[in-house]
């Protein structure tokens, strides 16, 4: 029996392949003629072989006799059952030379080899872009096409792959199938925890060609190509400004719109981005995560620990284009730049005096509100802005940081030393416009217009006399309240002012110099 079995004596003269009866080999030659002489009645489409046309006939009349015994599925072909058991039985009968994977189905296994081979047979007409799966070939002509059969029961939303859809349903689901092996963290997808799992391993596969920058993800190396590009894809439709990535433009789109979605639960102060926010909170808990590695002075922000180490590196990396003076700060750059151009965007809403900087608008708005926030820890006297508290302290401290280069006199405050310098360099720069005498200091000058205007604006309150300087209307008082705070250290003797104890002296002293 086994010779006859294996006796195959008709052969194809085409191919010489050999065939143990002659129906075989009819049937075979029609792979080379493309005879197919079995045609459908239904859809009139044509077979080689009666045996292809009988299982086809099953589409139509959708008939299906072969049926599984354990889950009691049905197939219309036979071959279909058998490829099923296998998904019961755990039967992987195809397996790869090469590294010895197993396949429970032969297409399967032919599809997995193209890995090995490199092979790709499969090519976008449109791009000519190559796949080694049809299925990958069939998904990416979407991109050409733009079709989205896969329609979300939910919010109906359409996508091209079922995969997407899939992915997508957990939206409305809440699944989060993928978990991290490390923190425990769950995802709705695998690309997440794929990307989420270089965290843990510091893995960066993804290099930037122009600075050899890492980054863990591709759409990170996306967005940081568009700095050495300069490509600004993302445009606003309110104003046109353009940005280079999408979350940019979404905060951005916050400042028309007004939108404040991140909220304090210390105090519900709202901001328009999640770095504001983790900033502010900074200020309920204390916290300063950013330390000074040469002084260890800590900050909340990172912008003002940059700021702060410039004082130790003494780097001033904003200059003036008019007078080449450099800050240390952008904003100290800003500001001093409207001393050339003069601008003042800041108005008292009272008065309507106008100032090149905010802060100098609200010091000045508290001359309307009368507000006085810094308060002496000595005498309580309370100051509406710091710099004034910081000179009055040094009245108790006796503290005198401003010196004198020519005499090495001592001064508590800076203007008091520079309106004590014009005494060695003779510098007068306040003129009067009457009679164009020029004096050393404002006050001075202030004193000396009320010559020419007969401005007294200081009054005694108890004769109603009239006075142009504040000392003038405190000697007078004396005359009122009999005060004599001027004492003579030889007789004793009061006076009322200062010059009369003077001349006074002179008569012990025998001084008679007028």
């Amino acid at each position: 029996m086994e010779k006859h079995k294996d006796h195959k004596p008709h052969q194809c003269s085409e191919c010489l392949k050999c065939f143990s009866r002659k129906g075989s080999l009819v049937a075979h030659m029609r792979v080379h003629t493309g005879d197919k002489p079995y045609q459908c009645t239904e859809c009139l489409k044509c077979f080689s072989q009666k045996g292809s046309l009988v299982p086809h006939m099953r589409v139509h009349t959708g008939d299906k006799p072969y049926q599984c015994s354990e889950c009691l599925k049905c197939f219309s072909k036979k071959s279909n059952l058998v490829r099923h058991v296998r998904v019961h039985t755990g039967d992987k009968p195809c397996q790869c030379s090469e590294c010895l994977k197993c396949f429970g189905k032969k297409g399967n296994l032919v599809r997995h080899v193209r890995v090995h081979a490199g092979d790709k047979p499969y090519q976008c007409s449109e791009c000519l872009k190559c796949f080694s799966k049809k299925s990958n070939l069939v998904a990416h002509m979407r991109v050409h096409t733009g079709d989205k059969p896969y329609h979300c029961s939910e919010c109906l939303k359409c996508f091209s792959k079922k995969s997407s859809l899939v992915a997508h349903m957990r939206v409305h689901t809440g699944d989060k199938p993928y978990h991290c092996s490390e923190c425990l963290k769950c995802f709705s997808d695998k690309n997440s925890l794929m990307r989420h799992m270089r965290v843990h391993t510091g893995d960066k596969p993804y290099q930037c060609s122009e600075c050899l920058k890492c980054f863990s993800d591709k759409n990170s190396l996306m967005r940081h190509m568009r700095v050495h590009t300069g490509d600004k894809p993302y445009q606003c439709s309110e104003c046109l400004k353009c940005f280079s990535d999408k979350n940019s433009l979404v905060r951005h789109m916050r400042v028309h719109t007004g939108d404040k979605p991140y909220a304090c639960l210390e105090c519900l102060k709202c901001f328009s981005n999640k770095n504001s926010l983790v900033k502010h909170v900074r200020v309920h808990t204390g916290d300063k995560p950013y330390q000074c590695s040469e002084c260890l002075k800590c900050f909340s922000e990172k912008g003002s620990l940059v700021t702060h180490m410039r004082l130790h590196t003494e780097d001033k990396p904003y200059e003036c284009s008019e007078c080449l003076k450099c800050f240390k700060v952008k904003n100290y750059l800003v500001r001093h730049v409207r001393v050339h151009t003069g601008d003042k965007p800041y108005a008292c809403s009272e008065c309507l005096k106008c100032f090149s900087d905010k802060n100098s608008l609200v010091r000045h708005m508290r001359v309307h509100t009368g507000d006085k926030p810094y308060q002496c820890s000595e005498c309580l006297k309370c100051f509406s802005d710091r710099n004034s508290l910081v000179r009055h302290v040094r009245v108790h401290t006796g503290d005198k940081p401003y010196q004198c280069s020519e005499c090495l006199k001592c001064f508590s405050n800076k203007n008091s030393l520079v309106k004590h310098v014009r005494v060695h360099t003779g510098d007068k720069p306040y003129q009067c416009s009457e009679c164009l005498k020029c004096f050393s200091n404002k006050n001075s000058l202030v004193k000396h217009v009320r010559v020419h205007t007969g401005d007294k604006p200081y009054q005694c309150s108890e004769c109603l006399k009239c006075f142009s300087v504040k000392g003038s209307v405190v000697i007078h008082m004396r005359l009122h309240t009999g005060v004599k705070a001027y004492q003579c250290s030889e007789c004793l003797k009061c006076f009322g002012r200062k010059t009369h104890l003077v001349r006074h002296t002179r008569k012990h002293s025998g001084d008679k110099t007028c």
